[in-house]
């Protein structure tokens, strides 16, 4: 079958300082020839309009406009997207090695065009140091059902089709609806195949990070929405049974 066309979107909003990271990493890519960048900006003033005047990237295109956050900025990324599958990059964060998206590619030919692929995600600081893998940890056997023990695979460690995606409920979730998006790509994918290798550096402290328990919040509404209230409600003891081990170990 053809290579397949990925779409790669980066939303951004004056991030002149995490940006560089994510831009090197997609220009070291060696499947360089089949993929669209697209940046979207929420009308940056602290320079980050400028380094990507700087940029020179094949494929890649700059819209930059007021929004209304981060998944309003996504949603504009999907509606510009022409790639089959596409691939949240957020700044800061970055592709793990210069081969990873040919090997994305390698598995969406060997799979006839699967729904989603996934893999691992480890967390950097601002240094780009590995401080660890992410606590949670992609299966090798994903499905719908999976992400009722809360989000396994990172979002931006998800290559997905873009013909069963959807927009993002950025009015009803602040911080957490790029869980819900996920949910809904596994509802409508077919296949999901296991990337058996760390895919994406993902940077510590983002959004989510920073309102931690507004989110915990949204994603209790929305897993008790798709997999119902009181199953939820057991789940959440044992994730906060987790966190206070893991606390503890640390």
């Amino acid at each position: 079958m053809p290579k397949p066309l990925f779409s790669i979107i980066t939303v951004t909003y004056n991030a002149v300082e995490t940006l560089p990271a994510t831009l090197e990493s997609v220009a070291q890519q060696t499947y360089s020839d089949n993929f669209e960048y697209l940046i979207v900006d929420g009308a940056s003033s602290d320079g980050t309009l400028e380094l990507l005047e700087r940029t020179d990237i094949p494929g890649m295109k700059v819209v930059s406009d007021p929004d209304r956050g981060i998944y309003d900025a996504m949603n504009k990324g999907l509606d510009l997207a022409v790639g089959e599958y596409v691939i949240f990059l957020n700044a800061g964060d970055a592709f793990h090695s210069p081969d990873t998206l040919q090997r994305i590619a390698d598995l969406i030919q060997e799979n006839d065009m699967p729904g989603i692929v996934y893999g691992q995600t480890d967390i950097v600081d601002a240094q780009r140091c590995r401080l660890g893998p992410r606590h949670l940890s992609a299966p090798e056997k994903l499905t719908y059902k999976s992400f009722a023990n809360g989000m396994l695979v990172c979002h931006q460690a998800m290559a997905v089709l873009k013909r069963i995606t959807s927009p993002y409920d950025d009015l009803k979730y602040r911080f957490s609806a790029d869980y819900d998006w996920a949910i809904r790509c596994l509802q409508h994918s077919r296949k999901n195949v296991y990337f058996n290798a760390v895919m994406i550096d993902y940077l510590a402290g983002g959004t989510t990070a920073r309102n931690h328990y507004k989110s915990l919040i949204e994603r209790f509404c929305i897993m008790s929405h798709y997999y119902g209230i009181i199953p939820t409600i057991l789940r959440y003891f044992k994730f906060a049974l987790r966190g206070l081990i893991h606390t503890h170990r640390l």
